[in-house]
């Protein structure tokens, strides 16, 4: 089941991308930004009760929550129109909070490419807290970007591959693409690459919510 919003995560992710390349209104991305929130909530409270009281299947759902409520900001800001303080400093929590997961992906379940997948997310949720939080309006294209290739990367793929079983076969060398994905999104904030990410769009807003975290974010298994 969480197999399956992995997929829907990295459509949010997609769209709310667009949303900050210029590409999507804003108010556009409100439905699947609700219907992705909420199966994201509804999911892992399903989990959590199905599971028995074992802790990994705990562990697995409880992230799902982090991107489920991300996603659901994202629609409520949008429709109340707030600013995106609160969204920015929620998604630093969330940011934290996925690097843990991802040392946990890589001590305790043995899972490489989802401790990958998890960093990677660490950084593109902290990036919504520079642009929601801090103001860092000419990091908005950038992060549009990160977003977009992270809704494929990390969660369109991985969740096809899970779904088809063969994420097992392929746990090892989706690994080393993510990172070298990773690496590439990081590599793009360099000085000399980011004056093409920083370009004006007209008719857009600076932040996620008036969307994308994930957003997201994700999410996980």
């Amino acid at each position: 089941m969480g197999d399956v919003a992995l997929l829907y995560v990295g459509a949010a992710l997609f769209l709310n991308g667009m949303v900050l390349l210029g590409k999507v209104d804003a108010r556009a991305s409100v439905p699947l930004n609700l219907f992705v929130g909420g199966l994201q909530v509804v999911t892992p409270t399903y989990l959590i009760a199905s599971s028995g009281g074992d802790r990994d299947l705990i562990l697995a759902a409880s992230g799902l929550y982090l991107f489920g409520f991300t996603y659901l900001y994202v629609a409520l800001g949008q429709l109340m129109r707030l600013d995106g303080s609160g969204l920015g400093w929620f998604s630093l929590f969330v940011s934290g909070c996925a690097v843990v997961y991802s040392a946990l992906s890589f001590v305790r379940t043995g899972d490489p490419a989802f401790g990958m997948i998890w960093l990677q997310w660490a950084f593109l949720w902290l990036l919504f807290f520079l642009t929601l939080a801090l103001g860092k309006t000419e990091l908005n294209r950038y992060t549009g970007l990160v977003a977009v290739v992270q809704g494929i990367s990390t969660a369109a793929v991985p969740a096809l591959l899970l779904i088809t079983g063969r994420w097992e076969q392929y746990q090892v060398p989706a690994a080393v693409v993510l990172a070298v994905v990773g690496a590439a999104c990081v590599a793009g904030l360099h000085p000399a690459l980011m004056p093409r990410f920083a370009r004006p769009l007209s008719g857009t807003s600076p932040a996620p919510t008036r969307p994308a975290a994930d957003q997201g974010a994700p999410a996980d298994r």
